[in-house]
């Protein structure tokens, strides 16, 4: 067969100028060079032929002029500012029929809204923390959760809008987080009961069925037990609790692999799983537009198996340009 044209449509650092009352971590989804690079020689790799098609942005205006010339494309574009910012670029796709690698716009949308996801894993048995949305302090009181909880942005990812202050031993230290969130992020908080134990990565990959690669444990800043990809600040330490036996790791595989079927997820997705005082695993968030940066989960994963990134990534993109009928 001959090689095919496959788009990428993607968003570097520095893509978008900052907007005024744009929190310190806006840009922070974006990507930087690299990401393409690795995707172009996996493609590559398939013997295929990338091809850069930009912005959602660009998309658009390359559509207007009927200049969108690929077999099948693949987004990682972010998008700014609504929960539906990730699905801007898979809708434009399908409105020009170009097939898809990766989840379609609504699970995008429905999985970055974390607490429609919630109220979706747990219907599929999923075990999810206490919680609920605050859209003011005084929502946030009313939810009536016990001590500590944590506040993140309700649909926000890489780790946007949190930080050692998202933890919250008291009502005076919850109203200002959820205020925070609410005034800096111009959307709701999610405050739920806070998980002291450890922190797992799922990655799930492949179709019919979907398989789980090895779990990854995080690590965890020393002090607050928050995952220390997640916040930043000097002298900070970090620290590894728990164990990853082979019964645990079942047990969160499991979770994974039923999360990205509950949400329709395809060809790839990351689920982040954290434990509470006794062990016991909960949902936090799954991703299906996970980064693929070398420094990411893809790329340690790829490092402890002992082959290059572009090898696993060529990997996981063959089994989703093979469902789209593009091997």
């Amino acid at each position: 067969m001959a090689p095919r044209a496959i788009g990428i449509v993607y968003e570097l650092l520095g893509s978008y100028p900052r907007r005024a009352g744009d929190p310190p971590d806006a840009h922070a989804e974006y990507e930087p060079e690299e990401t393409v690079v690795v995707l172009e020689a996996a493609l590559r790799r398939l013997g295929h032929r990338p091809v850069r098609l930009g912005r959602p942005h660009d998309l658009l205006a390359s559509a207007a002029k009927g200049d969108v010339a690929v077999d099948a494309a693949l987004s990682i574009a972010e998008g700014y500012g609504s929960r539906n910012r990730e699905a801007w670029a898979p809708v434009l796709l399908e409105m020009l029929g170009i097939p898809q690698l990766g989840s379609d716009a609504l699970t995008l949308s429905l999985s970055l809204d974390k607490a429609w996801t919630r109220t979706l894993v747990a219907a599929a048995g999923v075990p999810v923390a206490a919680g609920g949305v605050a859209g003011s302090p005084d929502e946030a009181e009313r939810l009536a959760l016990p001590f500590p909880c944590f506040v993140k942005p309700r649909w926000e990812g890489s780790a946007k809008g949190i930080g050692l202050d998202s933890r919250v031993a008291d009502r005076g230290a919850l109203r200002d987080a959820v205020e925070r969130i609410v005034e800096g992020y111009r959307q709701p908080a999610l405050v739920e009961r806070f998980l002291p134990g450890p922190e797992y990565t799922v990655t799930v990959v492949g179709n019919d069925p979907p398989r789980a690669l090895p779990v990854l444990q995080r690590a965890l800043e020393e002090r607050t037990r928050i995952g220390l990809h997640a916040v930043e600040g000097p002298g900070l330490r970090h620290v590894v609790p728990g164990s990853l036996d082979p019964a645990l790791e079942a047990e969160l595989t499991e979770l994974g692999l039923r999360a990205f079927r509950a949400l329709e997820c395809r060809d790839f997705a990351r689920a982040d799983l954290k434990c509470d005082e006794a062990g016991r695993p909960f949902f936090l968030e799954i991703n299906p537009l996970p980064t693929f940066v070398p420094t990411g989960s893809f790329g340690i994963l790829a490092e402890l198996e002992g082959r290059p990134l572009e090898e696993l990534l060529a990997q996981v993109l063959a089994h989703g340009l093979r469902r789209l009928g593009v091997a």
